[in-house]
């Protein structure tokens, strides 16, 4: 048996990577664990907690979530909840903020309203809040002027709760996960660091072997790959997901000189951008700062903030016809287009701030140039998938499972906030695959409600 044999090794180890790594270990028979990470440390690219908007999506006040997906998302979200808890993490990682979904004008008031009747039987400590309401709860977002004299002319009206864990530090999560992986086995739980996989091949005894940049191989029963827009990438090396493509979304943010908001504030989305809408968060990693985001710019490379991946980001895109029908088909939509040109213009200098202002102030209306400034270094790279097949952008968790041993995950947005739930459904193909013990009695006690 080669040295470095396993009998499941995990690539990226990030919040998705580590996730399934912990659970394997508690929760299975499994005879041994690796993780391999291509970096010094876990959690270094887009499960940072300067990479996203820590925030944990369950599904309430996320307004282009259907009641069907919101039931889905309330699960895992209250599985990462329920982790946290269990290892004492709240009030160190894991966070309590009041948050709303915003509705401005006669058309999403009415929106709001309608939305709170039919979600607040899946979340019953939803409460509607009126204009009188909010100049306690989030003055700013009520205001006109900074000396708060003069209301907005527009109606106004959000949903939104106080009593809830809204807020927390993926990255942190990311490091407890994969700790408490290595402290509750008795097993080999190996992680490697700078250890970037560039090959996986599937050997005829249907095991695989995975080559690495430094020129060193570990061999596994099975194997899944969490590692974000390189997932893709290692796919199509291995001739699986040759239908898909892939285009990296780049999140920016800006941040205010001090305390703005008391919670977090999502404006009502517009179902025909794929992208989140702008909201308002205070951040957890500058002293409660308010963050505002994110814009969304196409990024020709999978990595941000790290050298080099361009070439990779050209191979992963797949370009064919089929790809220019699905720019053609988005640019074609008028608020599709403006939007994607508006972002191009958030991130050009001496322009980007006063431009992102005119949007920001739909939340905070007094909000001027002077509050905010560009926060260099946040943000992180989504990779949204496209679907050569259907021509058309896919939205949310693109998985493939292969049947044969191997799963490639790309976890977009909420794919955090989901890391347990999908850690799940990748456990259970595991166990079935290579016949092993699933302690789900233990499972459901510790992370389901």
């Amino acid at each position: 048996m080669h040295k470095n044999h396993y009998e499941v090794l995990i690539i990226g180890g990030g919040i998705s990577g580590t996730a399934l790594f912990y659970e394997l270990a508690k929760y299975t028979s499994v005879s041994s664990l690796c993780l391999l990470e291509k970096y010094e440390a876990l959690a270094t690219l887009n499960s940072k907690g300067t990479s996203n908007s820590q925030t944990i999506h369950i599904g309430d006040i996320e307004t282009n979530y259907t009641l069907e997906k919101a039931k889905v998302t309330k699960r895992t979200a209250k599985m990462v909840e329920k982790f946290c808890l269990q290892y004492g993490l709240e009030n160190k990682i894991m966070f309590k903020h009041q948050k709303m979904a915003l509705g401005v004008g006669e058309k999403e008031v009415h929106f709001i309203k309608n939305r709170y009747h039919e979600f607040k039987v899946l979340f019953p400590y939803l409460e509607l809040w009126d204009a009188e309401k909010l100049k306690t709860l989030e003055p700013k977002v009520i205001y006109l002027d900074k000396s708060q004299t003069k209301v907005r002319p527009e109606p106004i009206i959000a949903m939104g709760t106080n009593t809830q864990y809204t807020t927390i530090d993926y990255g942190a999560m990311s490091e407890a996960l994969a700790e408490q992986a290595q402290k509750v086995s008795d097993i080999p739980t190996d992680i490697f660091y700078n250890t970037q996989v560039v090959d996986i091949f599937q050997k005829e005894d249907k095991t695989f072997e995975v080559h690495t940049k430094n020129n060193e191989m570990y061999t596994a029963d099975f194997i899944v790959v969490n590692a974000g827009a390189h997932s893709l990438f290692l796919a199509h090396r291995m001739g699986y997901g040759k239908h898909m493509g892939c285009l990296p979304m780049a999140g920016s943010f800006y941040m205010t000189e001090n305390h703005f908001l008391n919670g977090k504030v999502y404006m009502v989305q517009n179902n025909k951008l794929p992208f989140a809408a702008l909201h308002g968060d205070p951040d957890i990693l500058a002293d409660g700062k308010t963050r505002f985001g994110p814009t969304a710019l196409m990024l020709p490379k999978l990595e941000r903030f790290k050298p080099g991946t361009y070439l990779d980001f050209f191979k992963t895109l797949n370009f064919d016809f089929h790809i220019v029908k699905i720019f053609w088909d988005l640019l074609g939509d008028s608020d599709i287009r403006n939007y994607v040109f508006k972002n191009f213009l958030f991130e050009v200098p001496l322009i980007n701030k006063k431009l992102f202002v005119q949007d920001a102030r739909k939340i905070v209306p007094s909000l001027s140039v002077d509050n905010i400034y560009y926060a260099k270094g946040f943000g992180g790279v989504r990779p949204q998938v496209l679907d050569k097949k259907k021509e058309k952008l896919m939205l949310g968790e693109a998985s493939i499972n292969t049947g044969k041993g191997i799963i490639f995950n790309m976890t977009p947005s909420p794919g955090a906030t989901s890391c347990l739930g999908n850690a799940e459904r990748d456990m259970i193909e595991i166990v079935k695959h290579l016949g092993l013990d699933y302690y789900v009695e233990q499972f459901f006690e510790d992370l389901t409600e």
